[in-house]
């Protein structure tokens, strides 16, 4: 059984042919592009400032993973889903699937990665910011 999962971004987006490498389908590298995309845009939509410029706090990636379950082949339409698992004091776990835009029961893969907010100066955690835990489903 799943733990709890709220949606929080779709996009779609054609394969672009310099995804693609030597072996003829997107390389491994660009899935995680493809899930930091996502991530950041939900963020930068959220008010959250991703770059350090004269941010003392925010959000900070600390693990990726990704299961690749069939080969993407230019050219190709795809749909990104991010969901928001439970949150912690200081972080949550994304879940993304990267499907066929055309066919929901093409999924190409599904791959996860951990949130945590950070005090950049101080190099420590810090609770996660309301407006992001409200967000996410209650914590259990």
């Amino acid at each position: 059984m799943n733990p709890p999962r709220n949606l929080l971004d779709e996009i779609y987006f054609p394969v672009s042919w310099g995804d693609m490498d030597a072996l003829g389908h997107v390389n491994n590298t660009v899935y995680f592009r493809y899930f930091e995309n996502i991530r950041t845009e939900w963020l930068r939509k959220q008010g959250c400032q991703i770059t350090l410029n004269g941010a003392s706090r925010g959000p900070v990636a600390v693990d990726a993973y990704c299961q690749f379950l069939l080969p993407v082949v230019y050219p190709a339409d795809l749909k990104l889903t991010m969901l928001g698992g439970e949150p912690g004091r200081s972080s949550f776990e994304t879940y993304y699937e990267l499907q066929d835009a055309n066919r929901s029961d093409c999924i190409y893969s599904k791959g996860t990665s951990r949130i945590v907010w950070v005090d950049y100066e101080k190099g420590s955690s810090i609770p996660l910011p309301k407006e992001i835990r409200e967000l996410l489903p209650p914590a259990s």
